[in-house]
């Protein structure tokens, strides 16, 4: 049974730093595509950042680029996303998913889903 649950969530000021932690189980990490996406508050879910099963350097959402970095650790099973340069527009609940398919970064791709993580920017 697949399951992701996200951790490492807070309340940061502008220009903070948080990382996100997402544990994986009921898979093997090497064979499925896996992202980090977020929701604001009345907007649509998005994808943050996305690592393919085929590894190679992760895509990252042009508004990230620069602050965030995604990482793997295969032997705990565990996908980070750091969060540098934290802005307000960043506060959203966090998510990590996973599939197995060929997909893009988008929210429709992913079938397994964690339970979420909220982030808040703010001075």
């Amino acid at each position: 049974q697949v399951q992701l649950v996200e951790s490492g969530g807070g309340l940061v000021q502008p220009g903070g730093s948080l990382r996100l932690s997402c544990a994986t189980s009921g898979f093997i990490l090497d064979y499925y595509n896996i992202g980090w996406f977020r929701q604001a508050p009345g907007k649509e879910r998005e994808g943050v950042s996305c690592i393919n099963s085929s590894g190679g350097s992760p895509y990252y959402a042009d508004a990230v680029k620069g602050r965030f970095t995604m990482s793997r650790d295969k032997a705990e099973n565990l996908v980070y996303l750091q969060m540098n340069n934290l802005k307000p527009e960043d506060t959203a609940v966090y998510y990590c998913a996973t599939d197995p398919g060929l997909i893009r970064c988008v929210p429709s791709d992913y079938d397994y889903w964690g339970q979420g993580t909220q982030v808040i920017v703010s001075s």
